[in-house]
């Protein structure tokens, strides 16, 4: 296999017109030019340079050679460029995904910063679950996660960058007409005998309401499913039952529902960003992280009526 390195002192010998001038501009010895050409006729079983008085130019063999080498030499100096320009931000790309909350709320922000110091490089952005959005961090498709979890239970293992954003605690909805809605505090075991709206019976947050439930001493009966926040807010104004809805998805709040904080502690979903660690973390990962733990702070304290 030729050697990159003498490849590239051949076609400084070929430039200057002599061992002695290629051997200034590398900064070598005339000796080490001579050694590295040398090599070069080796592996390639061919003399590659003809020495004359006044200096060396290329044999048949060279020439044919460096007319190959000059593509190969390019493509390593493209490659190289890019490389520096990925570590640097000057390029390259950043493959994020999100859950949908904070995809409307905390992402947004966190990109247009991003762009505003990081122009050149490519921010893609896919939306899902935390159940769709590990795998696909797992397997490599994606470079930094948005996810949240309840109680400390994690997906992720050691190879991961975990970044803490906010707690998320969540939030009894009502119709606006509803009895309980005049009481100004509440708790779960107070709901026992209402129809539940909640997220799809796979989600995290569904899974989690259920416990709660559980936990107050009752089975919840969910009569409505649906992951858009926004429908949920919809049938429970429509009278059709009772909701817990995450604070990210309480920005914009029907007039014709109440929201009420349970008592004595609201359950609480901890959002976090996520990326691989060593080799697979990609240079624009851990700006994104700080730039993300940023807008988060911003959020924080933002509140709910209690």
């Amino acid at each position: 296999m030729l050697n990159v390195g003498r490849l590239r002192v051949l076609r400084e010998v070929a430039y200057r017109g002599s061992l002695s001038a290629a051997a200034d501009a590398l900064s070598y010895t005339q000796s080490a030019v001579s050694q590295q050409i040398a090599a070069l006729e080796t592996e390639t079983g061919m003399a590659l340079l003809e020495r004359h008085a006044r200096g060396a130019s290329l044999t048949a063999a060279g020439q044919t050679l460096i007319a190959h080498a000059e593509a190969i030499l390019a493509e390593i100096d493209a490659a190289e460029n890019a490389l520096a320009a990925i570590s640097g931000l000057r390029g390259g790309r950043l493959r994020i995904g999100s859950f949908a909350t904070a995809g409307a709320t905390l992402v947004p922000h966190a990109i247009a910063r991003f762009r505003e110091l990081h122009p050149h490089v490519e921010l893609t952005l896919s939306e899902g679950e935390p159940e769709q959005i590990v795998p696909r961090l797992r397997a490599g498709e994606l470079d930094l996660a948005l996810l949240f979890e309840f109680d400390g239970a994690s997906a992720l293992d050691e190879e991961y960058t975990r970044a803490p954003l906010l707690d998320d605690p969540m939030y009894l909805a009502l119709p606006a007409d509803h009895p309980l809605a005049r009481r100004k505090r509440l708790r779960l075991e107070n709901l026992r005998e209402e129809s539940w709206v909640q997220t799809t019976g796979a989600s995290a947050c569904a899974r989690h309401v259920v416990r709660c439930c559980h936990a107050a001493g009752y089975e919840p009966r969910v009569s409505f499913e649906s992951d858009d926040y926004q429908t949920v807010q919809g049938l429970v104004a429509a009278g059709v039952g009772v909701a817990l809805i995450p604070e990210l998805a309480l920005t914009s709040v029907r007039e014709d529902i109440e929201i009420r904080a349970l008592s004595p502690a609201p359950p609480v979903r901890e959002v976090l960003a996520a990326a691989p660690a060593g080799a697979r973390l990609v240079p624009a990962a851990p700006v994104m992280l700080g730039i993300l733990a940023q807008v988060a702070g911003g959020l924080k304290g933002s509140g709910r009526p209690a």
